[in-house]
């Protein structure tokens, strides 16, 4: 007799006002397997497993743990039943440490007092054991999304659970990180584990899932086997099309300079050092110039003083010709767009309605206000209800929903469509496809290419390789605040541009006239550490 499995799901129907997330879904986890769930954005991944964590209850279907039907009321039931997530939307306090939130609701102690160095020890074995290193004493606040997602492991491992959920785990990770979290979750599976992995990217299934169970607009698909599927066929069951993996550009014919970025410094928030150093770089009208590095080497800060979110120390910032140093952020919105690392700290009011998350920079502007000052609903919903469908933002109530019943996905859409809707000469896209199925992302390329045939400036942030790689025309790397190498994505490698990432190559430069990469010094890091 076969084994029960570790997880049954049995016709599983969940329903929100004007939708239904879950409609009859069954999905079976081995024990010691991992077992990947797909599905382009709103396909209602998340939800279900929302579902199994006792965040929502399903009005339809059963859950069976080790063959015995069990009920999940909420999130301690589903701890107490060995079970763990970490969520796509981080749930951390974010006044609170690190340490204070990997430990919270499982709190040690004695006379009423926390005893922290037992937990301490603990956090600091698993950093060391998972390669999931982190300030235990930093303030969730202050520290880099990166960062904030390597908590939220912690915070699933220091429970002990067997049955993990990760639901987008590798979303804000690098992709040095990505490989470590991928060893990761193969030792946990050797250690007996048992693994849920949503993922939008079809790479890391095929790297560590042994099963994939596809889903499409709530419905149920099919499961197959990783090994006998190919990408291309796990893509056409996730989106029901041929996607083109493959970015279609022709060359870049760059003119004026729109951003002139001049010997710029920004603080830290974490020490006593700049995280931005003397940073200088010029973006053209008609070009992608793209910011790449390893998470946490600046990039952040740099586009927090470009927006105007932090101050600078040093430096100047000229857009279109004019000198932006001090303005204010409702002055310079006025002339770039923005997609935020953070959609929920700096993309979107949660708890506002799609629509007015549409006109948040623009809600002043007569098209939606009246001359007496007040909104002009009407087109507000009519401009939200054209921008929900030409860039193919799913929601259960449209404009009226509230942007926080929305899936993570469908949340960025919305983002991307507000900002490149914009009038707007520079778009600053950080992380734009961070979240979205390989359909969306497939999409947010093509806008982004065509905002540079339309003659607009884009300054590209993104820690995905393959996307650094394929869609700029310029490539600047980003190391300890400094920018230490610009390159050409077709006369560059994978290899060599990890190089620059990692700090061990620097210096170089391409000649305008015949764009030919120039030799470059090669620098052992640890030796120039140990000089200065």
């Amino acid at each position: 007799m076969d084994a029960p499995y570790a997880i049954e799901m049995v016709n599983i129907t969940k329903r929100f006002p004007g939708i239904i997330a879950n409609d009859n879904i069954t999905l079976q986890l081995k024990r010691g397997e991992i077992h990947a769930l797909l599905g382009e954005n709103g396909a209602g991944k998340s939800t279900l497993m929302s579902v199994l964590f006792g965040l929502y209850q399903a009005e339809e279907g059963v859950i069976k743990k080790d063959g015995k039907e069990v009920k999940i009321n909420n999130p301690n039931d589903a701890n107490d039943l060995g079970i763990g997530m970490v969520h796509q939307h981080f749930k951390l306090v974010q006044c609170f440490t690190v340490l204070e939130n990997i430990i919270l609701g499982v709190e040690s102690t004695k006379n009423g007092i926390l005893q922290m160095d037992e937990a301490r020890a603990k956090v600091k074995a698993l950093s060391e054991k998972y390669g999931l290193q982190v300030d235990p004493d930093a303030k969730i606040e202050d520290i880099t999304v990166g960062m904030q997602q390597r908590t939220e492991i912690l915070k699933m491992l220091f429970r002990d659970n067997e049955i993990l959920i990760f639901d987008e785990p590798t979303a804000v990770l690098t992709p040095q990180e990505i490989e470590e979290l991928m060893e990761i979750m193969k030792n946990l599976r050797a250690e007996g584990k048992s693994i849920l992995f949503i993922t939008h990217k079809l790479n890391e299934i095929k790297a560590v899932a042994d099963r994939v169970t596809v889903l499409r607009r709530g419905k149920y698909i099919g499961t197959v086997d990783v090994a006998n599927t190919s990408k291309e066929e796990m893509s056409r069951m996730m989106v029901g099309r041929d996607v083109n993996m493959v970015v279609d550009k022709t060359p870049a014919k760059p003119k004026d300079v729109i951003l002139k970025v001049e010997n710029m410094t920004v603080a830290s928030k974490m020490h006593s050092n700049n995280a931005v150093k003397n940073v200088s770089f010029e973006v053209h009208e008609g070009e992608i110039v793209c910011i790449a590095g390893i998470d946490g080497n600046g990039q952040t800060e740099f586009v927090y003083g470009l927006t105007g979110m932090e101050p600078l120390v040093d430096g100047k910032i000229t857009l279109c010709g004019e000198d932006i140093t001090k303005e204010s952020i409702r002055k310079r919105s006025k002339l770039l767009s923005h997609i935020p690392e953070d959609r929920h700290k700096h993309g979107l009011v949660l708890d506002y309605p799609l629509e007015y998350n549409m006109v948040l920079q623009r809600y002043y502007q007569p098209e939606f206000t009246s001359k007496a000052g007040f909104l002009k609903r009407g087109e507000i919903r009519a401009y939200s209800e054209r921008l929900e469908k030409e860039f193919d933002v799913r929601s259960g109530q449209g404009p009226i929903t509230i942007a926080r019943a929305m899936s993570g996905g469908n949340q960025q859409k919305a983002i991307i469509a507000r900002e490149v809707d914009k009038d707007h000469k520079l778009l600053v896209a950080v992380q734009p496809t961070r979240g979205l199925d390989v359909g969306a992302i497939e999409g947010v390329h093509k806008q982004l290419i065509a905002e540079r045939d339309e003659g607009r400036a884009v300054l590209l942030i993104s820690l995905e390789l393959e996307e650094v790689m394929n869609v700029p025309d310029r490539i600047l790397v980003m190391y300890e605040g400094e920018i230490v190498g610009e390159l050409d994505p077709k006369k560059t490698t994978v290899e060599e541009l990890g190089l620059y990432m990692a700090g061990a190559k620097r210096n170089v430069t391409i000649d305008a006239n015949t764009a030919e990469i120039e030799p470059s010094e090669v620098v052992d890091t640890a030796a120039r550490k140990e000089e200065a």
